[in-house]
């Protein structure tokens, strides 16, 4: 666009005199972007706008609910809060439940929330489209009746082309429009971070509110979505997903939890709440906790997008899981054979995600029939409530799905889920040499100077020894990552070219970049000193 010269110079004129940019204090006048690109957004002037597509988890810090305050932090600011008291409030702010709940009369209740976050996908009216469904599942997951909509939205609104902001703000309408929602106006906030959502009203007959607090002994937990859009949105973001997880995630977060709340209903639910930013482990410690029980999940059960088995294996796994653990950890108690890494999945923050419903077994499995007839075909039972107690989260394992064999079964993988060839000898990523022939001279488990052990005691002893190396590579305090750094580092220090050559292999379909393999090669050169820098640098001439 024609810049308006007059009006720049009356704009910057008054922010010189005043030292500081009228329109971001923290920044002088001239600022940068006029120095750089003689543009002043001040003056109502706008970037160059791209012809390419704007990714929008590239813009945000968080995607999606990963960029909502933690659980522990916000109890702690909402501790103590003064409250207007009003017998029409059935549910309100010191409940924590999805919404608030107030009582127009004996037979009509209002449901209120509110929603927004950041994108947790590139597109911009899936994102609208994911917004809507997010903040209307929370009206649903009370058992109420969506009525009406205002949008909300953060956008920095010279700095991307206005076709950005009309996407997201269409896909939100045309799903709230799915939902039968009217949008009825909205507000809309310019800033440096995009965010969008909803606050959203609803009607509900006050006795047939399901909130999160009646869960009771001997009830069996539905989940109605699978768990992992964390992960994925995490790994789309840094480009270590496949393109089918991301779509998987994608439908699935668009998907409105309409049928689940009517057929919640209909089966008769004790308790409900959706999984959103504060994790499986977050909303289902507060359940059991509002409802005064303890519970046990089937780690094996929980419903998994594609691709979450190879986050874990990967360590892409994004911060917000952390501050879920520091949030919530305290009330997960781990059973035999149930790993840290496994309890990340219950930690990961979910953006629009399923219903977590609480209601008797046989009741349960009639809403699981029901629901794969509506098409809801991630709907499973994934644990039961125990008896009185205290919100206590029992995890258990039945061993049926391990994450080890991701690592050390299936072919490596780059980026995460896609294989590079199928040769059984590339099988067992966490061995040593595990691309190279069995017969070469490397030191594959089993051999010993070139001879393979053919004894009974030796084939027990090469069995046990490839159990170790998969134990050894597998991730815990040390993700693999940083295993497969300090495997680089060793190969070099030993001076095994075959071992080298199959561990940068390896590296490199992990996403590592050239300059990550050097540095792990020269922390062995600091300690074998010139010889070793001698065999690495022959190596690496031949890898050129």
């Amino acid at each position: 666009m024609a810049k308006d010269i007059e009006k720049r110079k009356r704009v910057m004129q008054r922010s010189m005199r005043l030292g500081h940019c009228i329109c971001d204090a923290r920044k002088p006048c001239p600022c940068d972007l006029v120095r750089e690109l003689d543009v002043c957004l001040c003056a109502g002037e706008r970037l160059p706008v791209s012809d390419v597509p704007v990714r929008l988890t590239r813009l945000v810090e968080s995607p999606g609910c990963a960029s909502k305050i933690d659980q522990a932090s916000l109890k702690k600011a909402l501790a103590n809060l003064p409250e207007f008291r009003d017998p029409h409030v059935l549910i309100g702010m010191p409940a924590g439940d999805d919404a608030g709940v107030y009582q127009l009369d004996e037979r009509t209740a209002l449901v209120q929330t509110v929603d927004v976050f950041a994108p947790s996908v590139d597109d911009p009216y899936t994102f609208g489209q994911i917004a809507a469904a997010n903040s209307l599942s929370d009206i649903y997951a009370m058992g109420s009746r969506p009525i009406s909509a205002l949008s909300v939205i953060e956008f920095p609104i010279r700095e991307l082309p206005d076709r950005v902001l009309r996407e997201i703000l269409r896909g939100g309408i045309d799903k709230m429009s799915e939902a039968a929602v009217p949008v009825i106006g909205g507000h809309s906030i310019n800033g440096r971070q995009i965010k969008a959502g909803f606050a959203v009203t609803g009607l509900a007959e006050p006795e047939r509110i399901v909130a999160n607090s009646g869960a009771r002994p001997g009830d069996a937990l539905v989940l109605t979505k699978p768990i992992g859009t964390g992960m994925i949105a995490f790994a789309a973001q840094i480009d270590r997903s496949p393109a089918e997880a991301m779509a998987a995630a994608a439908k699935s977060m668009a998907a409105l939890n309409k049928t689940s709340s009517e057929l919640m209903i209909e089966c008769g639910a004790h308790a409900c709440t959706d999984i959103t930013g504060f994790g499986l482990m977050g909303h289902l410690g507060e359940m059991a906790a509002s409802s005064g029980v303890d519970v046990e999940i089937t780690w094996d059960d929980i419903p998994l997008f594609p691709g979450v088995l190879e986050c874990l294996a990967e360590g892409v796994i994004p911060g917000a899981t952390e501050r879920n653990r520091e949030s919530s950890g305290g009330r997960a108690v781990a059973g035999q054979g149930v790993t840290p890494l496994m309890l990340e999945v219950c930690f990961d923050p979910q953006t629009s995600g399923g219903l977590l419903i609480a209601l008797p077994p046989d009741k349960a499995r009639r809403l699981i029939e029901r629901l794969r007839e509506a098409g809801v075909s991630g709907a499973a039972v994934i644990g039961k409530v125990l008896g009185e107690g205290t919100g206590r989260v029992n995890v258990e394992t039945t061993g049926k799905r391990r994450i080890s064999d991701r690592i050390t079964g299936v072919p490596p993988v780059s980026p995460l889920g896609q294989a590079h060839g199928q040769d059984a000898r590339a099988t067992d990523a966490g061995r040593c040499c595990a691309d190279y022939d069995p017969t070469s001279d490397c030191c594959e488990p089993g051999k010993m100077e070139g001879q393979r052990v053919e004894t009974a005691a030796g084939t027990d002893a090469q069995a046990k020894f490839q159990a170790f190396m998969q134990s050894a590579t597998a991730p815990g305090a040390l993700d693999v990552h940083t295993k497969e750094a300090i495997a680089l580092a060793l190969c070099v220090l030993a001076r095994c070219e075959p071992c080298l050559k199959a561990h940068i292999k390896k590296a490199r379909s992990m996403g590592f970049s050239q300059a990550e393999i050097d540095e792990a090669a020269w922390m062995a050169v600091s300690f074998g000193g010139s010889p070793t820098m001698m065999f690495y640098t022959s190596v690496m001439k031949k890898e050129d």
